[in-house]
C-alpha cells in the first residue's frame, strides 16, 4: 500500500508539474476550472492498473533494472493508446498533447528511480523482525524458505532450537542449541518473535520458560499461525480436529454467509445480463467448430455435500470421457477442442455458471465444486476435505487465483488449504479482491488447462 500511495503521488506530481511548464499561466485554469486534474487522475489510474497487471505490485524487489524500464515503457504506451482511442470519440477527458508527452517522459524517469530507491533504502529502513524457531517440523522448513524468498515480508531468521538429530534438522538454518538453552539463546540473540513448530510437544515444550518470555514482551505463536499469515492458506498437516471444534474463527460466520448470498445473486444477475452478447457469440463458435451440444452439464458436489448440475461451455470433444472415465484436467489435454483451449485459457467456459448462481446453487466466489467421483476419493485421502462444503461453491475462488489446476492428490490438498483460509476469512472485501484478481487472470490467460 505504501508503494501504491507513493507512486500515485509521484505520477500525479509528474503531470501537474509538466502542466505548469508546458501550459504556463493557463495551468491553473486547466487544472482546476477545466477539470484537467481529473483528466490527470484518469491517466494515473490507467498507469497504476497497468503496473498491477504487470505484477509490479506483487514484489517490490528489482531483479532487472532493464526489465523494469521496459515494463514501465509498456504501461505508459498503453496509456498513450487509450488517449488515442478516446481522441477518436472526441471525449472531453484528453490531456493536451505536450502535457501527455512530457509528463509521461518525466514519469518514465521518476517511476523506475523511485522503485530502485524504495527497494534499496525504504524497505531496508523498515527493518526485519528477528525470528527464533522452536522445533523443526516440516512446516517450519516451508516457513523459513518462504521468508527467504520474500524479504518484503519483514522477517529475519536467527536460527532454531531443537533436538540435535539428523531427522529433525532444518536445511541452511543455524542450529542454536537444545530447548533447555532457550533463555540463554534469547538473551544472546534478542529475538522479537518465537515461533513454536514442534512435531511432538508432550514433555518437550519448555512451557514455563515460554511463559516468562511471553510476559517479558516477546511474541510467541504457533507455526500454524505463521504459516497462515505468510502463505494465505491453512496448513492441514498440523491441523488437529480439536482446533476445528473449539476454534471461534475457523468456521464461516453466518452473517457473512447470508450477506454473500444476497450480493452474489445480484452480481450473478447483472453479470449474466452484461455478458449475454458474449455468450451468444461463443455459442455460435462452438456449434460451428465441433459437433455436440453447446452447454456441458456435469454433476458436482455443492453446499453440505448435495450434488447439483453445473453448466459450462463445452470445451471438449463430444463423449471425450467415454473411454477414459472421470480424470483430472492436465496440460495439453487431448480431450479439449482447439476452440475449447482458448475458452479455457480465458476462463470463458465458466461463464454459464452465472445460471447456477441465480439458481442459488453457487456463489460468484467460493471453493470450486468437484465431481462426486473425485470427492469420494479425496475425502478418504485428505483430512478435513469434507469441511470445504460448508459454504456454496463458487465460479472463482481464493484457491483458483493462488494455485494451478488440480492434477494430483497433493494439488488438491494445497487447494484445500486455500479453501479453508477463504472459509475462515469470508468477507465482502475478500470476495471483491478475488473478483478483481480473477479479471486479471482471465485477461492474461494464466493458470488454465
Amino acid at each position: 500500500m505504501a508503494l501504491v500511495v507513493s507512486e500515485t503521488i509521484l505520477l500525479v506530481s509528474c503531470y501537474v508539474l509538466t502542466a505548469y511548464v508546458t501550459l504556463s499561466v493557463e495551468a491553473d485554469v486547466f487544472l482546476f476550472d477545466d477539470g484537467g486534474l481529473w483528466h490527470i487522475l484518469l491517466v494515473v489510474a490507467v498507469i497504476l492498473m497497468g503496473l498491477y497487471f504487470h505484477d509490479l505490485y506483487e514484489d517490490y524487489r528489482i531483479r532487472s533494472r532493464t526489465l523494469l524500464i521496459q515494463q514501465v515503457c509498456l504501461v505508459l504506451g498503453i496509456a498513450f493508446v487509450l488517449q488515442s482511442v478516446l481522441s477518436y470519440g472526441r471525449w472531453s477527458v484528453l490531456l493536451p498533447k505536450w502535457l501527455m508527452l512530457y509528463g509521461s517522459l518525466l514519469a518514465l524517469i521518476v517511476l523506475p528511480a523511485w522503485r530502485i530507491l524504495y527497494a534499496s533504502v525504504v524497505a531496508k529502513a523498515l527493518g526485519a523482525q528477528r525470528i527464533l524457531f522452536l522445533g523443526a517440523a516440516p512446516a517450519v522448513q516451508e516457513i523459513i524458505e518462504r521468508m527467504r524468498e520474500r524479504p518484503e515480508l519483514g522477517y529475519s531468521v536467527l536460527g532454531y532450537l531443537g533436538p540435535d538429530t539428523e531427522d529433525e534438522q532444518l536445511v541452511d538454518t543455524p542450529y542454536l542449541g537444545s530447548m533447555c538453552e532457550l533463555e540463554t539463546v534469547v538473551a544472546a540473540r534478542h529475538p522479537e518473535r518465537i515461533i513454536v513448530g514442534m512435531a511432538e510437544r508432550r514433555m518437550r515444550l519448555p512451557v514455563e520458560k515460554l511463559l516468562r518470555l511471553r510476559f517479558s514482551g516477546i511474541h510467541v505463536e504457533e507455526a500454524a499461525s505463521t504459516f497462515e499469515a505468510i502463505f494465505s492458506r491453512i496448513s492441514t498437516r498440523d491441523l488437529r480436529p480439536s482446533q476445528l471444534i473449539f476454534s471461534t474463527e475457523l468456521g464461516p460466520r453466518p452473517q457473512s454467509v447470508q450477506l454473500q448470498s444476497v450480493y452474489s445473486w445480484i452480481l450473478g444477475l447483472l453479470g449474466l445480463i452484461v455478458i449475454l452478447p458474449l455468450l451468444g457469440l461463443v455459442a455460435i463458435l462452438i456449434k460451428l467448430t465441433s459437433p455436440g451440444p453447446i452447454l456441458f452439464r456435469q454433476t458436482r458436489v455443492g453446499l453440505n455435500g448435495v450434488p447439483f448440475t453445473v453448466f459450462k461451455f463445452r470445451s471438449m470433444y463430444q463423449d471425450a470421457e467415454a473411454r477414459t472415465g472421470a480424470v483430472w484436467a492436465s496440460k495439453d489435454d487431448p480431450r479439449i477442442t482447439p476452440l475449447g483451449r482458448w475458452l479455457r485459457q480465458l476462463r470463458i467456459d465458466e461463464l454459464p455458471q452465472f445460471l447456477n448462481v441465480i439458481r442459488g446453487e453457487m456463489s460468484v466466489v467460493g471453493p470450486r465444486p468437484e465431481r462426486p467421483e473425485f470427492v469420494e476419493v479425496l475425502q478418504e485421502k485428505i483430512p478435513f476435505y469434507a469441511q470445504r462444503h460448508c459454504v456454496k461453491p463458487g465460479i472463482t475462488g481464493w484457491a483458483q487465483i493462488n494455485y494451478k489446476y488440480s492434477e494430483t492428490i497433493e494439488d488438491s490438498m494445497t487447494k484445500l488449504e486455500y479453501d479453508l483460509y477463504y472459509i475462515k476469512n469470508l468477507a465482502v472485501s475478500l470476495d471483491a479482491f478475488i473478483i478483481f484478481h480473477t479479471a486479471k487472470i482471465m485477461l492474461l490467460g494464466r493458470g488454465a488447462q
